[in-house]
C-alpha cells in the first residue's frame, strides 16, 4: 500500500486528472458556478489547486499561493456553498476511480477546513 495520500490519489497525474474533475463539477454547480464564473486567470486557478492539492497530500509540490484563510476572506462564503463545493469534490473522486476509504480521507480533510472558509 502507497505510503502518502499523495501516492494513493495518483500522485501529481491523478490530482491533474481529480482537480479538472472538480472545476468542472463546480462550473455546472447552479450553487457555486457564479463565483468560478468570475475568474479571471482559470489556468492559474488550476495550477494553484493543484500544488495545493499535491502539497497537502503529502507530495513534492511547493503551494506558493494564498493560504486557505487568505484566499476566502470576505467572500462570505455560506454552509451551502461549502456543501456544495464538497459534493462536487466527492463527485470527482467518484468519476476519478479514487476508493471509497481514500475519498472519506479526503472529505475529512476538507470538512476540516470549514472555519478558515465560510462567513470569514
Amino acid at each position: 500500500m502507497s505510503n502518502t495520500l499523495y501516492d494513493r490519489l495518483g500522485q501529481r497525474e491523478g490530482i491533474t486528472h481529480i482537480t479538472r474533475e472538480l472545476i468542472k463539477n463546480h462550473m455546472a454547480n447552479p450553487l457555486v458556478s457564479s463565483r468560478y464564473a468570475q475568474v479571471q486567470d482559470m489556468d492559474r486557478l488550476e495550477r494553484n489547486v493543484i500544488d495545493f492539492f499535491c502539497a497537502g497530500a503529502g507530495g513534492p509540490a511547493t503551494y506558493a499561493g494564498k493560504d486557505m484563510l487568505n484566499t476566502h476572506r470576505g467572500m462570505n462564503i455560506s454552509e451551502q456553498e461549502f456543501v456544495a463545493v464538497i459534493d462536487d469534490a466527492m463527485a470527482a473522486l467518484a468519476t476519478c476511480e479514487v476508493p471509497p476509504p481514500v475519498r472519506n480521507e479526503v472529505l475529512a480533510i476538507l470538512w476540516s477546513m470549514k472555519p478558515e472558509v465560510v462567513r470569514v
